[in-house]
């Protein structure tokens, strides 16, 4: 028996050995990514240097560049990064089963709390506004989100134009459009003149001016400033 147990350790040692390398792989490429988005946020992509992501990461310029061929690459990664982290907001919104507008105000308040928050957010969005000095591709803004907004909208909003209720003639497509684009301007105003602090607070003006009537709606929202 103790031969027996003797020869299972010795074959799962190295698997176990395997494991905790990959780990550790996951954890420092995690500490690399999260220097990058700090220092493009702060600094923004041209001003950043892989020896600033590497100080800031307390590892080698080679260590960076194991996980990350060049400054272009991180790049992309934290635009991936920025990307998921929207999808896990929007799912969160998804699973409250609010009605269609609470649930687009709530994704909207969820979005503007964490681009006030969040650095990883905040890089992604000064890399979408810097995109043409990269030198790789970075995904497109926000196509996905426009997308779910007007799914949602397309529950509520009347499809065809109504000439005596001006507020609903706006296809959900249209209005989707609109609120996504006066969002993300609001967020980049909020950010040059306050540091995103009154974000969420702008946000719900977003969503009063756009979409008239939206006052229930937006007191269904458990993420809405109060007060």
């Amino acid at each position: 028996m103790a031969a027996n147990s003797g020869d299972i350790f010795s074959v799962s040692a190295p698997a176990v050995t395997k494991e905790l390398k990959q780990e550790r792989a996951v954890r420092t490429r995690e500490r690399v990514l999260a220097s990058a988005a700090a220092a493009f946020a702060a600094k923004g992509y041209p001003a950043v240097t892989i020896l600033d992501v590497a100080q800031s990461a307390g590892m080698t310029k080679g260590a960076v560049y194991f996980h990350y061929e060049n400054k272009d690459a991180l790049a992309v990664a934290v635009t991936e990064l920025f990307n998921r982290r929207i999808g896990e907001i929007a799912r969160a919104v998804q699973e409250l089963g609010l009605p269609p507008v609470s649930a687009v105000a709530e994704l909207l308040i969820r979005t503007a709390v964490a681009f006030r928050d969040e650095t990883a957010l905040q890089a992604g969005a000064r890399l979408q506004l810097e995109r043409q000095l990269i030198g790789a591709q970075i995904p497109l803004p926000y196509e996905g989100y426009t997308d779910l907004i007007t799914s949602w909208l397309a529950k509520e909003v009347r499809p065809e134009p109504d000439p005596e209720s001006p507020e609903a003639s706006a296809s959900p497509t249209t209005l989707a459009t609109v609120l996504v684009s006066a969002f993300f301007g609001a967020q980049h105003i909020s950010w040059v003149l306050n540091n995103r602090a009154d974000l969420p607070e702008r946000t719900i003006a977003v969503v009063r001016a756009i979409i008239p009537c939206a006052e229930e709606d937006i007191e269904l929202c458990p993420s809405a400033p109060r007060g």
